[in-house]
């Protein structure tokens, strides 16, 4: 069965809500929680996910919100941190790790640390249960898929197309596909442009999808009551998970 990663902002509009919807998430066929961590410049993410981090750093945001729902939540369903590197450069990444480890969260997603920085930190994740999630762009050269993908833990993000979230563009995935298998059996999730009406088609040839804008703009409707959000939510990733499978 394919899997269903589902980004939600942290603690917007507040911590009591985001753990509520990661329970009812994992309920209606989300496999992985992508948990955002606000940042004020989040270059890879498009108008929507950028407004959601705005809105919940103007709410008050810290990194010990990010803490406190993990440690409630995280047990229950896979999640990871998505982060840009700055909140976890500040405090150092290996205080976020021992963090992680404690809070049982699977692994650090960290868009704008290229592969080559990446390098620096990746020794710290070899020997303990928490991955340190790569990515393949359809700009990647053969050459160095294979250098990404030989050492990739819990699954290749795949990006759909150069671009930022929620833009809606696409390429053709094939080559770059297969390029990545056959250098590597871990997982691949493609990220970037996929909702209900795009999921099905986005899902074929890889292992699961990464579903965050479409989300995100319930999350940010101001029409909608809190359950009236999770529940409209969660009804939208019981409909990607089936269309996926």
């Amino acid at each position: 069965m394919k899997k269903l990663v589902a980004y939600i902002t942290c603690a917007y509009p507040d911590e009591n809500f985001t753990e509520d919807l990661m329970l009812s998430l994992k309920e209606n066929g989300v496999d992985f929680i992508e948990l955002g961590i606000p940042f004020s410049d989040p270059v890879a993410d498009g108008p929507i996910i950028e407004e959601a981090n705005l809105r919940a750093l103007q709410s008050g945001f810290k990194m010990q919100n990010l803490l406190n729902v993990s440690k409630k939540v995280a047990n229950k369903i896979n999640t990871l941190w998505m982060g840009y590197f700055n909140p976890f450069y500040k405090k150092g990444l290996d205080f976020y790790i021992n963090k992680a480890l404690e809070c049982k969260i699977k692994g650090f997603i960290i868009p704008d640390l290229p592969y080559e920085e990446s390098l620096t930190y990746k020794d710290k994740f070899k020997n303990i249960p928490l991955s340190f999630i790569d990515f393949v762009a359809p700009t990647d050269t053969k050459e160095r898929i294979k250098t990404i993908a030989k050492d990739s833990k819990e699954f290749i993000y795949l990006v759909a197309y150069a671009g930022i979230t929620g833009s809606g563009q696409e390429e053709d995935l094939t080559q770059i596909i297969e390029n990545i298998r056959e250098f590597s059996k871990t997982d691949i999730f493609l990220g970037f442009g996929v909702n209900e009406k795009t999921a099905k088609k986005k899902s074929k040839n890889v292992d699961g999808v990464i579903v965050g804008s479409a989300f995100v703009k319930i999350l940010l409707d101001e029409n909608l009551t809190n359950t009236q959000k999770i529940d409209n939510i969660s009804s939208l990733a019981l409909l990607i998970k089936s269309e996926i499978n």
